[in-house]
């Protein structure tokens, strides 16, 4: 059985004006650690639902550790019920072995997504950090700081598997809000 750890917590309302409510889970995939978030985005205000980090057991199979993962991301969806998934792109690693990983848990969580009939965005880590902080090459510290001020939140010592699946999450939130004000308009 998967452990994760979950900071849940309701924020003062802090974030840019989108008019169409949506519930984001955001995914920083990994085998080992798969950080998670999720936020809702109602009357143009971000606020915190959930985030944490599922982690598996390093002893296990492959196969044993990706089933405790679907498992885990299986149950987060039924429990927040989000209309959209970000699950981050993986954009260059330099470790063979660990891009595998990360690419066996990206395929883990876009099946639960899609099991689930839900959206998808599928960002490349540039794209988040552009969404989040207008700016595409932002460090990891940047990015904490945006997440933790749309949020309004402190993020000592909340892991950086879980900051970045919040980034997701606020990229997705705002994405989707955006496609269904456009199709409003229509």
């Amino acid at each position: 059985m998967p452990s994760w750890s979950s900071w849940r917590h309701r924020s003062p309302d802090l974030a840019r004006r989108y008019d169409a409510p949506v519930i984001a889970l955001g995914i920083d995939p990994g085998t080992a650690r798969c950080g998670f978030g999720v936020v809702a985005l109602e009357d143009g205000h971000l606020r915190l639902i959930d985030a944490g980090v599922i982690r598996t057991e390093t002893g296990n199979s492959d196969a044993d550790r990706l089933q405790a993962l679907h498992r885990a991301l299986v149950e987060l969806l039924r429990l927040h019920q989000p209309q959209r998934v970000g699950v981050e792109r993986l954009f260059f690693q330099r470790n063979v072995q660990t891009a595998m990983a990360v690419g066996q848990a990206r395929g883990v969580a876009l099946l639960a997504a899609a099991e689930a009939g839900l959206i998808v965005d599928e960002p490349t880590p540039n794209e988040v950090k552009q969404a989040v902080c207008g700016n595409g090459a932002a460090d990891k510290q940047q990015v904490a700081a945006m997440v933790a001020r749309l949020l309004g939140i402190v993020i000592d010592g909340v892991p950086d598997d879980a900051t970045d699946a919040l980034a997701v999450a606020i990229g997705c939130a705002y994405r989707g809000a955006g496609t269904l004000r456009a199709a409003a308009a229509r």
